[in-house]
């Protein structure tokens, strides 16, 4: 049974403190796991030799092998090319020279012909668990650092989606007169592995390099190591918060401030100033223990002489009263707390002993708590504004999380002055208790969220969270910017293997596995989280390009050649209606270039005859927005070197130019309803009252307008990228 050995292995590791086996060790493992490897033998006298030779057949290869070796090249410890049984026993004989370099035992190879060399592997990330890897191999493993890495437990279609993801993918191929490799039998490998992984924990690290594809396209292991951990790390995470613990937090009938201040600035006047003027309908007590008025109302000295029932206490009083006033909540039947306060685990390790002390009490008496060290939430479908910034963006369905507050807060100042519509936003804090994991699993039951959108920069419970965000991006789209991507975390490893693993490069591919769209900015973030809002998604990454200039359209062609669109050709048909209804020197192709014509019936033409043809999947049209403030200047110069036109003239043709964009855009978002596709607009340029979002009454999408061709073309490949994700099933 492959059970019984690979535990007799590990056994015997863990009982004489081996932490790396030996290439022969590891590869009976492989073996065990079904993973092709060369035909090998041990060699303990030079008279086996001669039968290994026969055995195997020339040419051969002759190691010296020890689990404390990890690159025998280098060494000299590996022989190759052996032709005759002369070359075998002076190879032989060098070997036993070098003893002293840790050789403890020397095996034989049949020597594999073929010029492609991969890297296959597993190790274990400290947040997210088992992760294995496939690469381009051999010397260059390292220097070329083209891997992929999928996270444990892996599908077939993650398995496909890891070998595809190389950037050496071609090398798969027929290749200089080598054939295909056998698709199936490399993915049978990278499953065997994730088996591996997931099966025997003792087990932190497999290195395969060369895994070689033959000359006829089969796949094999020729050399390999696997690293054993003595001591089993137990991992701890925090206890899930069940999704209808939040539910009155975004929905409270009434709040109390617990260290409610008259002072301007101070976190206990910010708040209640927030939230009374954000139109919050339901009753809000004060608390301090000076008692007195704050904002015209009374101030009770104690939570326990509020006469009526509250949901949720926002708390700002000083961290070392937080662990007091917990019974008092529980007395009064406050079940739900928002902790401003700072001086927890954001501090030091007298903070976190802090902190853990607080949830356990905490946990004591029934209490949920978001922060501590947070900015607040709000809910705009509930008037409820409780947030440290003066932030009131409109009701819509994008959803934020941020675990930082100032971040958060930025991107909903960007929302409110844009147009876009949100559903909710919590700082998620120090995530003492309520961490992002919860609040994923709650917006998967939220049915006013849409999308959903992510700053972070830890997790506190990798495998949970990559399991929720998988699930949760089947329905909702999610868009995440990640902080603190750095190399700092890159762990020296003596394997190829540990060598690629580092924080950024697992969380991305985690992403990419997850369905989770990844950015790099954080305008970058809410350009794609208003594009998933508002328009339809893309079935594919065909895109036809309008534009009023020839220059743009060139660079948005390339732009959308660098992130995987498709420019198709037009059809005939269609560039003869377009000969009929444009001057003779329009383009002729994609991109259309519609040479400045004012007329809105044109661009309702086009669009009508672009949109329906199949080879079309999305749209992006640019500088038909925005062309109004050049001649709303060029109308003010003509008042000052003409003073006899009429002003009211001037003032009906400036305008006629806002209407024009006005009816445009209604023009887009009829069109999008019509066909279910998205148009991505340009602008030429931006003025102080413009937006990313417009809406239309009664209407299920929105248009949308970028400041330039790159922010349209990558919020549409993105989404043409979570489409496909989707699709894999």
């Amino acid at each position: 049974m492959s059970e019984e050995v690979i535990f007799d292995i590990l056994n015997k590791a863990k009982k004489n403190k081996i932490t790396t086996l030996d290439e022969w060790e590891s590869k009976c493992i492989l073996r065990e796991m079904g993973i092709p490897c060369v035909p090998e033998m041990i060699i303990e006298k030079e008279k086996d030799l001669e039968r290994g030779a026969n055995e195997l057949g020339y040419p051969l290869v002759l190691k010296g092998i020890g689990g404390a070796i990890p690159h025998k090249s280098e060494l000299g410890l590996v022989k190759l090319n052996l032709s005759n049984i002369s070359d075998l026993k002076q190879a032989y004989s060098d070997l036993r020279s070098k003893k002293h370099l840790g050789i403890e035992r020397i095996i034989l190879q049949k020597q594999v012909k073929g010029k492609r060399e991969f890297v296959a592997g597993i190790f274990r990330d400290k947040d997210f668990g088992p992760v294995v890897m496939f690469g381009v191999g051999g010397i260059f493993t390292e220097a070329l650092e083209d891997v992929c890495l999928r996270l444990c437990p892996l599908t077939k279609e993650d398995a496909l989606d890891c070998i595809n993801g190389i950037k050496a993918k071609k090398l798969l191929g027929d290749f200089r007169g080598e054939r295909a490799v056998r698709k199936e039998v490399l993915l049978d490998v990278l499953l065997a592995l994730c088996k591996l992984a997931t099966e025997y924990e003792d087990i932190y690290e497999v290195d395969i390099n060369p895994l070689v594809i033959t000359c006829d396209g089969d796949v094999v292991a020729v050399d390999a190591l696997v690293g054993i951990a003595l001591e089993k790390e137990e991992k701890t995470y925090p206890e899930p918060v069940h999704p209808s613990r939040l539910e009155k937090f975004l929905h409270p009938k009434s709040v109390v401030f617990v260290g409610a201040s008259s002072q301007i600035g101070k976190w206990g006047h910010l708040l209640p100033v927030n939230v009374l003027s954000g139109g919050f309908k339901g009753e809000v007590y004060f608390v301090n223990s000076k008692g007195g008025k704050i904002i015209g109302r009374d101030v009770y000295k104690s939570v326990l002489d509020i006469p009526d029932d509250v949901d949720l206490a926002v708390v700002t009083i000083p961290a070392k009263f937080v662990f007091d006033l917990i019974p008092q909540l529980a007395q009064k039947n406050i079940r739900h707390m928002i902790l401003i306060t700072s001086g927890f685990g954001e501090t030091n390790d007298e903070g976190k002993k802090r902190q853990r002390e607080l949830v356990a009490l905490a946990k004591e008496y029934g209490i949920t708590i978001i922060g501590p060290n947070t900015m607040g939430l709000l809910n705009p479908h509930w008037n409820f504004y409780c947030t440290g910034a003066q932030v009131t963006p409109k009701p819509g369905s994008l959803a934020m999380v941020s675990q930082s507050g100032n971040m958060g807060v930025q991107l909903l100042s960007f929302a409110s002055d844009h147009g876009i519509g949100i559903r909710g936003f919590c700082g998620s804090g120090n995530e003492a208790m309520v961490c992002i994991e919860d609040y994923l699993e709650a917006l998967m039951e939220d049915k006013l969220t849409s999308t959903v959108m992510l700053y972070v920069e830890s997790v506190k419970n990798g495998p949970r969270f990559f399991e929720v965000a998988k699930r949760l991006s089947r329905e909702k789209p999610i868009i995440l910017l990640k902080g603190g991507e750095t190399k700092a975390g890159v762990k020296a490893a003596s394997t190829h293997t540990g060598a690629m693993a580092s924080d950024s490069r697992v969380f991305n591919s985690m992403c990419n596995q997850a369905g989770i769209l990844k950015v790099d900015t954080s305008t970058e973030l809410l350009d794609l989280a208003a594009s998933f809002d508002s328009l339809p998604l893309p079935k594919g990454n065909k895109v036809i390009i309008f534009t009023l200039g020839g220059g743009w359209g060139v660079i948005t062609a390339d732009l959308c050649a660098k992130y995987g669109l498709e420019l198709p050709e037009l059809p005939e048909d269609v560039i003869e209606f377009f000969d009929r209804e444009l001057p003779d020197f329009w383009s002729r192709t994609n991109p259309i270039d519609l040479v400045g014509k004012w007329d809105i019936k044109i661009p309702e033409m086009m669009l009508d005859n672009v949109l329906k043809l199949d080879i079309c999947d999305a749209l992006i049209n640019l500088g038909i927005l925005g062309r109004k403030y050049f001649f709303q200047n060029y109308i003010a110069g003509i008042e000052k070197a003409d003073p006899s036109y009429s002003k009211e003239v001037l003032k009906d043709i400036t305008s006629m130019f806002e209407e024009y964009e006005r009816e445009f855009i209604n023009l887009t978002i009829e069109m999008m309803e019509k066909y279910e596709k998205p148009i991505f607009g340009v602008r030429l340029n931006t003025g102080p009252t413009d937006k990313r979002v417009y809406e239309v009454k009664g209407k299920k999408y929105k248009a949308v307008c970028y400041d330039s061709p790159e922010d349209a073309v990558k919020s549409c490949a993105n989404m043409c990228k979570y489409y496909n994700w989707k699709q894999r099933g």
